[in-house]
């Protein structure tokens, strides 16, 4: 375990530092589609991902979702962050992307890291700071953009965090992440490629303008 972690985080983080996550870090491999955590679980960790990408979705109450934002190699989650402190239970779902493999920190240290290491300090803050900026931008392609354009831009931010301009993913888990109808994404789709931005084939779409 030593070794994924310096790889990822022994830029960041001092030995000392290091050394506890390795003590108290717990390393956890997921598939693709498998769930992280679902809307009503007890928060009891925080997740550092070594490889692999989560996506992290919202519900509504006609279970409706959509999609908040992707977290990488490197990266953490702000909900989790903020909920450590009071305890209380997610608000979120998170899905992995494709196969990840991560490590999950308690909560108890947490606020003992925030005093105790600046690195862990910044790393955190930073952290937070990323994910509301990804929010803000959720927030305004579906207030300001047409469906096309988010759907392009879902396509885009998928095909980078998979790190393949291949993405393999059906119509309907499309209208699933964006909240609207597999009808519409199939008709977008075939605008989109008209337009040269996309290449549809039978199992997968190729995104062309990146």
């Amino acid at each position: 375990m030593g070794d994924i972690i310096d790889l990822n985080y022994g830029y960041l983080f001092e030995e000392e530092l290091l050394n506890e996550i390795r003590h108290v870090g717990r390393v956890k491999k997921i598939k693709e589609g498998d769930k992280l955590i679902d809307l009503g679980e007890p928060i009891r960790w925080v997740p550092l991902i070594l490889d692999g990408a989560i996506k992290v979705l919202r519900e509504d109450d006609d279970n409706n979702e959509l999609l908040l934002y992707f977290i990488e190699q490197g990266d953490t989650c702000a909900i989790t962050i903020t909920c450590c402190s009071g305890q209380t239970k997610s608000e979120i779902r998170a899905i992995a992307e494709t196969d990840t493999e991560l490590i999950l920190i308690p909560i108890e240290v947490i606020e003992n890291w925030m005093g105790k290491y600046k690195s862990w300090r910044n790393f955190m803050l930073q952290s937070y700071k990323d994910r509301m900026m990804e929010l803000l931008e959720t927030i305004d392609t579906i207030a300001f953009f047409k469906m096309d354009q988010r759907l392009l831009r879902h396509l885009q931010d998928k095909a980078k965090v998979n790190h393949n301009d291949i993405i393999k993913t059906t119509h309907q888990d499309i209208a699933n992440d964006l909240n609207t109808s597999r009808v519409v994404v199939s008709r977008l789709l075939k605008v989109l490629e008209n337009n040269g931005k996309i290449e549809l084939q039978r199992n997968f779409i190729k995104v062309i303008d990146l």
